[in-house]
């Protein structure tokens, strides 16, 4: 006969090997367990085959409407908000960006000349007003042909705080920027060109050396780091050309003769004769604040970084080559005398 082997016997079962597991979830089989598309379901909640479930969708919140009432109260009011600011980010990081509060009684001039600017104007001029900053707008019409003395005249029902006067012939922006500066009130006066090339959301920066009692003088400078609209490279080079020259003559070392953006304490503008009519008021009127006050000392003179987003002729541009001959004339005229 042949032995049969047995199997051997099993080793005898322990309590703990017979006893059912606390995790029954650990006995479904894999698929009974939920797929990644399948949301678990908490029958505290209810169960994905239609029955109820608890509505999760967020009530309101009185906190937050708190919150943001007091933002809303903090932004209308321009000290609280500079104020709030300067916690934030510390006084310093806030006057490198130009935040700082604005001394009271402090006003601005703006003083912007016009000629056939009827596409510009209106949006032009309500960015100088979103400017928050107390001033007043003094526009001088060149004897435009176009629809501008009625867009001049709108705005001069729109907004409390504008003046606008029409020169009798056209007779450039020279001519106009002196009767703008003879109807100037406020403590400090600023060039604004009618179109969109400068952005009057600059302003805080251009006058804050003059408020920190810095400077009598500013200029704006489009080519000391700020962003700008790429044109004409011939404009560029004669640009930084009369500068040069100019510096030549007045010792200065500005980076841009030619801007726009000039700022002066109201003293320093309404105390100086101007006698170009065109575009030669740029040289003309920075021979003139490099010279000596009769007392012999001089004006404080500083360069802010600015933007620029210049225009092309299509659209408007009116400066030529012409003006650039004349630019010449003038830095080397203002020179030798008055």
């Amino acid at each position: 006969m042949t032995a049969v082997n047995a199997p051997p016997p099993s080793a005898p079962q322990t309590p703990e090997d017979t006893e059912m597991p606390q995790d029954m979830d650990s006995l479904r089989t894999q698929d009974e367990l939920p797929t990644r598309d399948e949301p678990p379901t908490d029958n505290r909640l209810g169960t994905q085959d239609g029955r109820a479930t608890r509505d999760k969708s967020p009530g309101p919140d009185p906190a937050a409407d708190d919150l943001t009432a007091l933002v809303d109260r903090i932004a209308a009011d321009p000290a609280r908000r500079i104020a709030l600011l300067e916690k934030l980010l510390g006084v310093p990081a806030c006057r490198s960006i130009g935040i700082y509060p604005i001394p009271p009684g402090f006003k601005l001039s703006v003083v912007i000349p016009v000629y056939n600017e009827e596409r510009w104007l209106a949006e032009l001029v309500r960015r100088v007003q979103a400017v928050d900053i107390p001033k007043e707008l003094i526009l001088v019409n060149d004897c435009s042909t176009d629809g501008t003395p009625a867009v001049l005249a709108q705005i001069e029902k729109q907004y409390s705080n504008v003046r606008v006067f029409h020169q009798p012939k056209n007779m450039g922006k020279g001519a106009a920027l002196r009767e703008g500066f003879k109807h100037c009130t406020g403590d400090v006066v600023v060039v604004q060109d009618a179109d969109w090339e400068y952005d009057p959301a600059e302003y805080p920066k251009l006058i804050q050396p003059i408020i920190d009692n810095r400077a009598d003088v500013v200029f704006g400078s489009r080519f000391i780091g700020e962003s700008h609209r790429v044109l004409y490279y011939w404009h560029s080079v004669a640009n930084k050309g009369l500068t040069m020259l100019s510096n030549w003559f007045t010792n200065l070392n500005l980076t841009d003769m030619e801007t726009c953006y000039k700022v002066f304490r109201r003293e320093v503008i309404q105390g100086i004769r101007l006698r170009s009519n065109r575009f030669g008021f740029e040289p003309e009127v920075t021979a003139k604040v490099a010279r000596k006050k009769p007392d012999g000392t001089r004006w404080r003179v500083y360069e802010v970084p600015i933007s620029y987003s210049g225009r092309t002729y299509e659209e408007g541009k009116k400066i030529g080559l012409k003006d650039a001959f004349n630019a010449l004339y003038c830095i080397i005229r203002y020179w030798i005398a008055d």
